[in-house]
C-alpha cells in the first residue's frame, strides 16, 4: 500500500513586501557557481516517503511580523524522537529555510524530527536578532513537544555556514544575558556545525573591511567593523562560549580553511573537559557542499552516526 504524505500549512507568514530581502543566495545561484568546477554534482532533492511535513508554522509574532518554521517527521513515531533544529546559511543576509528541506527530509527519514527555521536577516535586523529568533523557535517546539512527539531532552542545533555560527551561538549561550530569551533555555544535547565559523576574529573574517563602500557580510550583520568594535566580534564568536558545560559537537567542513576558523581550538577545549566531538573535512569541496549530491548523503550519514553515539 502506498503511504500517504500529509502536508499541512498553518497560519501564513506575513507578506514580505515591506522587508528588504537579499535573494542572492539560493540553491540555483549556488549550483550555477559550483557546477563550473564540479560538473558531476546535482542539487539534492526533498525526500517525502514515510514523512509528515508541516509547513509555515508560526512560532513567533512581534507586531505584524511573523516568523515560521517547517517540520519534518516520520509518519507514525512509536516514541518521542530527537529534534534537530536546522539553521540555513547565506552570510547572515540571504538564504531561506526552504533551502534546507532536502537535508531535513533525509535526516527525518533516519527517525528524527527536523525543523528548518526562518530568522530575521541582517537586511531586517542586526545581531543578535537571528540568534534570539532561533532560540524562540526551539522554545516554541519544546512547548508544543507533545503535539509533535518531540523528546525535549534530545534537542540538537545544526547550522550551515552563517547558520552554523548562529546555531552554535544559540546552543552555547544559555547563560549569556544579552543572548537569552524569556521563553526558555535551550539545553542543547548536541551541536552540529557545517562550515560555520567559530572564531569571528580570524583575519579571513575580520580583515575584509578594507573598503568602506564594500562592507563585509559580517559587518553588515554586526553593525561595526572589527576595528571599530573588536569586543563585539569576540562576543559573536561561538568559541568564546565553549566550556565544561558545552554539548558534544560534530564539525563537517569543506576544504576551504576560512570556514575552519576556531574549530580546532573549540575541539581542544572540549577535549580538556572530556566532551565528545567528531570532525570531518571533505577534500576538494566548495563551501555549500551540503546542498548537493553526492556530498549531502555523506553529511546525513555522519549526522546520524554522531547522534546515535551521543544521544543514546
Amino acid at each position: 500500500m502506498k503511504k500517504i504524505i500529509i502536508f499541512i500549512s498553518l497560519l501564513p507568514i506575513l507578506a514580505y513586501a515591506q522587508i528588504n530581502r537579499d535573494t542572492s543566495f539560493t540553491i540555483r545561484s549556488a549550483y550555477e557557481k559550483v557546477k563550473k568546477d564540479y560538473p558531476f554534482v546535482k542539487p539534492a532533492e526533498i525526500k517525502t516517503e514515510g514523512l509528515k511535513i508541516f509547513k509555515n508554522i508560526v512560532y513567533y509574532k512581534e507586531g505584524e511580523r511573523k516568523l515560521a518554521l517547517d517540520l519534518f517527521m516520520p509518519e507514525s513515531p512509536k516514541t518521542k524522537l530527537p529534534l534537530i533544529v536546522i539553521v540555513h546559511g547565506g552570510g547572515w543576509r540571504s538564504g531561506h529555510k526552504e533551502m534546507e528541506h532536502p537535508i531535513a527530509s533525509r535526516i527525518a527519514q533516519k527517525n528524527y524530527i527536523t525543523a528548518t527555521v526562518e530568522y530575521r536577516l541582517s537586511t531586517e535586523a542586526l545581531y543578535p536578532a537571528a540568534i534570539l529568533d532561533v532560540k524562540r523557535a526551539v522554545c516554541w517546539l519544546k512547548k508544543n513537544s507533545g503535539a509533535y512527539k518531540i523528546d525535549t531532552t534530545k534537542i540538537v542545533l545544526m547550522g550551515m555556514s552563517a547558520g552554523g555560527q548562529i546555531a552554535a551561538m544559540a546552543a552555547l549561550s544559555d547563560n549569556v544575558e544579552k543572548l537569552s530569551v524569556r521563553e526558555c533555555n535551550i539545553n542543547a544535547a548536541a551541536l552540529i556545525d557545517i562550515d560555520g565559523v567559530f572564531d569571528m576574529t580570524t583575519p579571513s573574517e575580520s580583515g575584509k573591511d578594507t573598503i568602506p563602500s564594500k562592507p563585509s557580510a559580517a559587518k553588515q550583520w554586526l553593525g561595526f567593523t572589527y576595528k571599530e568594535k573588536p569586543d563585539l566580534w569576540v562576543e559573536a564568536s561561538p568559541l568564546e562560549y565553549v566550556d565544561r558545560a558545552s554539548p558534544p559537537m560534530l564539525f563537517v567542513n569543506s576544504s576551504l580553511p576560512r570556514f575552519h576558523a576556531g574549530r580546532d581550538e573549540a575541539i581542544d577545549i572540549l577535549n580538556e573537559h572530556g566532551i565528545y566531538s567528531e570532525v570531518y573535512t571533505i577534500e576538494n569541496t566548495p563551501h555549500p557542499f551540503w546542498l548537493f549530491h553526492p556530498w549531502q548523503e555523506r553529511v546525513v550519514d555522519w549526522v546520524d552516526g554522531f547522534l546515535k553515539k551521543t544521544l543514546n
